[in-house]
């Protein structure tokens, strides 16, 4: 525990605040209910996993339509399970890049064997909705379209629903990856239509990590049938578990979907993705106002940046020496997040999970504290 004078930061059980897009802060009653036990086949559990289950196609205008299929294991199980399941052997996918999340469903399309074709922009633009388009017109091969909602390798908001209405009248089908914002960012299955929608239970709706799910069309998931790559993340084959017995084929993470039923509630009881997304807005809204006052440099305009994790240009003070920043926030209370970008010297901070305005005004305060310890002037000097 850190002996310094000045004071610390802590959620509601004493750790510190992440500014990070998840795993994130949590509240204590999500925290709680994992103490206790359950047994995987009993009937407690099974309904708790069936409301789970139930709800999740709500959130995005999809009840009565779509299905959720969960997934064990982190995001990426989830995103690599969509994509091997819903694209076949004989399928083409047209993959849109603008972040570190592009690349990767690119990689597992290439480890599964799918044929691909990219159209990649810098981690600071969205796709060329134009060059998309001509895409589709000259190749009719293409099956598939994948998207990120929201790529944290930036920030970025992408246009889905813009990307979605050139699919549909192109006649193509839409995966979309909406890790980080789903929940928090709206997303309607009926004006927008996607195959699928992969996400998590560590990010906008504040559970902890372990647990990853699929919300399908169920007349697309019905002709996945026999696509998939591996047996462990077989959606159909896992969705068809269900259908009959209401159980997982393998051992499921029932602490995690115990706590993210708990998620869930308060996710609802706050008013689902108008409540979250709004104060995740107002988070968002302080931080880059704050950050900005004391000289920092978004990385994106304002009309491009997601609520969800705001990067920031590293200053160029030689003062500056990011290690000993994180370090600082840290022993103050708060965990941000490195940069992960090619296009520019960066940090990230996030402004999900259970935070508020005055944990983020208070992150502020530690930022201008730290920079005055390492004799960073504020505000920060712009080049010439």
């Amino acid at each position: 525990m850190s002996l310094a004078p000045f004071p610390r930061a802590a959620s509601e059980t004493g750790d510190p605040l992440l500014l990070t897009p998840g795993p994130l802060t949590t509240s204590r009653s999500v925290k709680e209910v994992m103490v206790h036990d359950w047994g995987s086949r009993d009937a407690t559990f099974l309904k708790i996993n069936k409301a789970v289950l139930e709800r999740l196609p709500e959130i995005v205008n999809g009840a009565g339509t779509h299905v959720t299929v969960p997934m064990q294991g982190s995001g990426t199980f989830a995103v690599e399970a969509m994509l091997t399941s819903f694209v076949p052997a004989s399928g083409k996918v047209l993959v849109l890049i603008n972040g570190a999340y592009g690349h990767r469903a690119k990689r597992i399309l290439d480890i599964a064997g799918r044929a691909t074709v990219v159209h990649e922009t810098p981690e600071d633009t969205p796709p060329d909705l134009a060059a998309v388009e001509a895409i589709l017109a000259k190749d009719p091969a293409i099956t598939h379209v994948f998207a990120v909602h929201c790529e944290t390798t930036s920030g970025i908001r992408n246009p889905i629903e813009a990307i979605a209405a050139l699919v549909a009248r192109h006649r193509r089908r839409l995966l979309i990856d909406a890790m980080s914002a789903f929940g928090a960012l709206p997303l309607d299955a009926a004006a927008s239509p996607f195959d699928a929608v992969a996400a998590s239970s560590n990010k906008c709706i504040e559970g902890v990590p372990g647990f990853g799910f699929v919300i399908c069309r169920r007349d697309a998931l019905a002709e996945t049938k026999g696509n998939a790559t591996t047996l462990v993340l077989d959606l159909h084959d896992q969705w068809q578990g269900f259908e009959k017995t209401g159980q997982f084929r393998f051992t499921p993470p029932i602490h995690v979907i115990v706590s993210f039923h708990q998620a869930l509630e308060e996710f609802l009881a706050e008013g689902g993705v108008a409540g979250r997304g709004g104060r995740y807005a107002e988070n968002g809204k302080v931080l880059i106002d704050g950050m900005r006052a004391l000289g920092f440099e978004t990385l994106l305009p304002d009309a491009l940046q997601a609520p969800i994790i705001v990067t920031f240009h590293m200053p160029r003070d030689p003062a500056f020496v990011f290690q000993r920043f994180y370090d600082g926030l840290k022993e103050r209370g708060f965990v941000i997040y490195p940069g992960k970008l090619t296009v520019a010297d960066s940090f990230r901070i996030g402004c999900i999970g259970r935070l508020y305005p005055k944990d983020l005004h208070a992150a502020l305060a530690a930022v201008r504290a730290v920079l005055a310890d390492m004799g960073v002037a504020t505000p920060l000097a712009r080049a010439a």
